[in-house]
């Protein structure tokens, strides 16, 4: 390569970054301008004519007719909008296929037809029989099948042809006419094609008044996102000041009884030191001979300040029931006893 090749090479443009996102509309009506999806453009020119296909799922979200392809084809632009016209549909030929089976019959058919607006499609009906059938049969079921779309699509625009046809209503009717002349298992419009446009419909809302319905949804969505983010917030906040709560009150509880634990402990101590640094007080008697007295109970009477028998006559019933720890009942028998 040259050097004036590579000083025009390093000067070509990046093709990416003039690119701009379209987004893809569905016809006004009877679908009211519906976002589809989005496609990448250098300019409207080149969006011009692009076919963009989805499913009968993606675009209304039923799953029973996830093997129907549509086709919308851009025919304008409006800012950032891309206008379509639907021009047809499809089975997918994977589907059509299953549909067949041996020991059945099989009726295809192609209908031109013109609406009431002046637009030419091209159907292709496909109806299976139960069983096998004659030739002729299968030319009465095809005649019985065209006249009835060709009356169905000629009352009608092309945008009620697109509901009826999309929805099932116009098999429906297809399949009760020719039931008359022979069962059958499956009746449906395999394929349509747009041959030849008509007189549009300006009915349904304009372009700005979806963009501004599509901001004010988009506004209430955001709104209550924030609205549900801050109840949690709320809520979880609630939830840490019960559990920070709990936290206090289980350490003020954990730090009483550890107070009350080294108070116990601290007067234990204590008494023991003044039980072995007290002289014992010199006295004959001896407590342990009365009965119903133990060397508990001997201790707690000798605590108290009762250390012979004539201290606890002194005392009395109520002197000694007062020691805590010596019930009434026993101080009964000690004086009883003592007397």
């Amino acid at each position: 390569m040259s050097a004036k090749a590579r000083a025009e090479a390093r000067k070509q443009r990046d093709k990416w970054k003039s690119k701009r996102w379209y987004t893809i509309r569905a016809p006004r009506f009877p679908w009211d301008f519906k976002n589809i999806g989005e496609t990448l453009g250098e300019s409207d020119e080149h969006i011009f004519g692009r076919v963009y296909s989805m499913t009968l799922q993606e675009f209304n979200g039923d799953f029973t007719k996830m093997h129907i392809l549509l086709k919308f084809k851009v025919t304008s632009c409006v800012g950032q909008d891309a206008i379509t016209q639907f021009i047809g549909h499809e089975h997918q030929n994977d589907h059509v296929r299953r549909q067949v089976r041996r020991y059945r019959g099989k009726v295809d058919a192609v209908v031109d037809v013109v609406t009431k607006d002046g637009f030419l499609i091209r159907m292709k009906p496909m109806i299976i029989t139960q069983n096998r059938v004659k030739t002729s049969v299968k030319q009465s079921i095809r005649e019985t099948a065209s006249e009835t779309i060709r009356t169905t699509a000629a009352k009608m625009t092309y945008a009620d042809l697109q509901k009826i046809m999309l929805s099932g209503e116009l098999e429906e009717s297809i399949s009760k006419v020719v039931k008359v002349i022979y069962p059958t298992k499956t009746c449906v419009i395999r394929k349509s094609q747009l041959l030849q446009e008509g007189v549009e419909n300006n009915d349904g809302p304009t372009l700005d008044e979806i963009h501004a319905q599509e901001a004010r949804l988009e506004a209430e969505m955001k709104a209550k996102k924030a609205a549900l983010l801050a109840a949690a917030a709320a809520e979880d906040a609630t939830d840490q000041d019960v559990e920070d709560e709990g936290e206090e009150d289980s350490a003020d509880e954990q730090e009483v009884v550890a107070e009350e634990t080294v108070d116990e402990v601290v007067e234990e101590e204590a008494t023991e030191e003044a039980t072995e640094e007290a002289p014992a007080e010199s006295s004959d008697d001896d407590l342990s001979t009365i009965p119903g007295v133990g060397p508990a109970t001997v201790t707690k009477l000798q605590d108290a300040g009762f250390t012979s028998f004539a201290s606890l006559l002194d005392a009395g019933v109520e002197g000694i029931s007062e020691i805590k720890g010596v019930s009434a009942a026993l101080a009964e028998k000690i004086i009883a006893h003592l007397s």
